[in-house]
């Protein structure tokens, strides 16, 4: 049998989907560095609560993989790849049964089959879940598979590096990538046969958000800086349940409203349902754009909100104090802990947040981008979720497209078109190019503060460029951050040292967020229709005629703005239809 040759394959990030492809690669006897701001165990994944949505049918509803399919492009509003929704889901069962084999605890009924909960967009029971900590014990299964190829030798693990850019050869293909790490501040370029961008979702552009801080879009900017598409990147995902903070914003998972959760405030004296009644097919089941602009409008538009305050109740009250706890445990533990009040006796007061983002990296199928050599999968890539993301979806196309760019980077390793090896002169001068970069920031000794302005920043975005968009507020936002741009030049950096300087290195990813928030309100701007998680005021209804197509991102380094063009897609599968909860689902 002819030896496999064994390829080096750069991994950025440590969470689901980049252990996911970690793991493949390895499976394919190939080695995988992994790069992560953090150890594994604490990358975001392990914040999704409610669950991973999978065609298991244990509830006898004769569900079927279709209809997870037809759900995922309905609640997308027909902008998501179909093709590639189709083979997410028919994926998924296999995907939950491997989970299952390493050993996740998912919930089980009595007779030890797996149980099975509701998620919003969905009416069918579909949504495997561990307790209220399902993206804790998928991230924690990987981890410990990755563990055994590091002790193999075939993975090596750099915690607590940056990444901050990718290195290309003279025909232009990414061929490595320069990280920094976090503790002594040395800056290393690293030649790989491909690079697999893993970083998550830009959350932290909005300031106040469900997201780590960790989640700040820094590594995905940079790549558009380099040339890469962004796809998609106006739609923003609001989650309509969050416990409003002064720090961040605390999700309460969709599952409180999977398990039986009602929303509602007084009007006239008495408990209103409200989306109960405006949309009697779902009720509280609604997806995260519907359910938050509904709370929006009762809120902003109809001064319903509890105490006059941006707040509706979240009422489990009525269910039992067992069942919450067998299927909840952890979120009310979290909303016990952080507002001092106990939901399973009182309402929790919530209010919608940013939470994800449906945009990111644009990729193909086989998650390559439009950069020869570079691949990109999970939240920072574009491809599953259209214009809304359906909840539970994130987990699934998270480990989902793991599977895909871990082998896809391997087979383009062993037939793709490389090109040259890098070689230590075109290494050197990346590395020194973000030496030289580094030093600059170090040195600032300007008036602007980075903290402050990144704080201006956050409350633009939120306030422009979420739940409702207006083209004038858009306008004024653009300019307004362009400022912020321009104000960075500025900063003054108190920490001059060289060690673990993470005054510095939040400097540099405050620039790079600057520049993602010019692409998603660029995107908005441009985009005079509603759909899914975009909503326009001046234009309410969707225009598949002029906007059944997908948002490129490109950027322009002599503006430093982006270039926004759109590009037809599959949506060849399902038919488009008008998007309408109120009434169930018409094929």
């Amino acid at each position: 049998m002819a030896k496999v040759k064994k390829h080096r394959i750069a991994i950025i990030g440590g969470g689901l989907s980049g252990l996911m492809a970690a793991l493949k690669v390895c499976e394919a006897g190939s080695e995988a560095w992994i790069f992560s701001y953090c150890p594994y165990k604490r990358s975001h994944s392990l914040c999704a609560q409610g669950g991973m949505n999978a065609c298991m049918d244990t509830k006898g509803e004769h569900d079927s993989i279709y209809e997870h399919f037809d759900d995922t492009v309905y609640g997308g509003d027909f902008l998501a790849d179909q093709q590639a929704v189709k083979g997410m889901c028919e994926a998924a069962p296999e995907l939950v049964r491997m989970f299952d084999r390493m050993g996740v605890p998912f919930t089980r009924t009595a007779e030890g089959v797996l149980d099975l909960r509701n998620f919003g967009g969905q009416k069918n029971k579909r949504t495997v879940f561990a307790g209220s900590t399902t993206g804790q014990q998928l991230l924690y299964a990987l981890d410990e598979q990755v563990r055994k190829w590091e002790a193999k030798g075939m993975v090596k693990s750099f915690v607590f590096w940056e990444f901050l850019e990718i290195i290309k050869n003279k025909e232009g293909v990414c061929r490595g990538m320069v990280a920094q790490n976090m503790n002594s501040m040395e800056i290393k370029a690293f030649a790989a046969d491909a690079v697999i961008l893993a970083t998550g979702g830009p959350g932290q552009v909005f300031g106040r958000c469900t997201a780590s801080t960790i989640c700040n879009g820094s590594a995905v900017s940079r790549v558009y800086q380099q040339g890469a598409h962004i796809g998609n990147p106006e739609f923003i995902q609001i989650h309509p349940t969050a416990i409003p903070g002064s720090d961040k914003n605390r999700l309460m998972s969709e599952a409180c409203r999977g398990e039986g959760g009602r929303i509602w405030v007084y009007k006239d004296g008495k408990p209103w349902y409200f989306l109960e009644e405006m949309f009697p097919a779902y009720g509280n089941l609604v997806p995260r754009d519907v359910a938050s602009r509904a709370i929006y409008d009762v809120c902003v538009n109809q001064h319903l909100g509890v105490d006059g305050e941006n707040k509706v109740y979240l009422d489990l009250s009525h269910i039992s104090a067992e069942y919450l706890e067998r299927k909840l445990g952890g979120i009310l533990e979290m909303y016990s802990e952080f507002m001092g009040k106990d939901p399973r006796k009182v309402p929790m007061e919530i209010y919608p947040s940013v939470h994800y983002s449906m945009g990111g990296i644009w990729v193909d199928r086989k998650h390559f981008t439009n950069i020869p050599g570079l691949l990109a999968s999970g939240e920072c890539d574009y491809q599953y979720h259209g214009a809304n993301r359906l909840g539970a979806n994130s987990l699934l196309s998270a480990a989902y497209s793991g599977t895909v760019s871990g082998p896809a980077a391997i087979d383009w390793a062993n037939t793709g078109e490389r090109g040259s090896e890098l070689t230590e002169e075109e290494l050197e001068a990346a590395r020194q190019r973000c030496v030289d970069e580094f030093e600059k920031i170090v040195n600032m000794n300007g008036t602007e503060n980075a903290h402050e302005l990144h704080q201006e920043l956050g409350e633009l975005m939120n306030k422009y460029v979420t739940i409702e968009r207006v083209n004038k507020d858009l306008d004024y936002c653009f300019e307004e951050v362009k400022k912020i741009l321009k104000r960075w030049d500025n900063i003054g950096v108190t920490d001059h040292g060289h060690w673990a300087n993470q005054e510095a290195m939040f400097v540099r990813q405050l620039r790079n967020m600057i520049l993602y928030a010019l692409v998603v309100t660029k995107a908005a701007r441009m985009r005079d229709e509603s759909r899914g998680a975009h909503y326009k005021r001046e234009f309410p209804n969707r225009d598949d005629e002029k906007f059944m197509k997908i948002t490129i991102a490109d950027y322009d380094p002599n503006t430093e703005e982006p270039i926004i063009t759109y590009e037809d897609f599959d949506h060849s599968l399902i038919k488009p239809r008008s998007r309408n909860y109120a009434v169930a689902k018409k094929e």
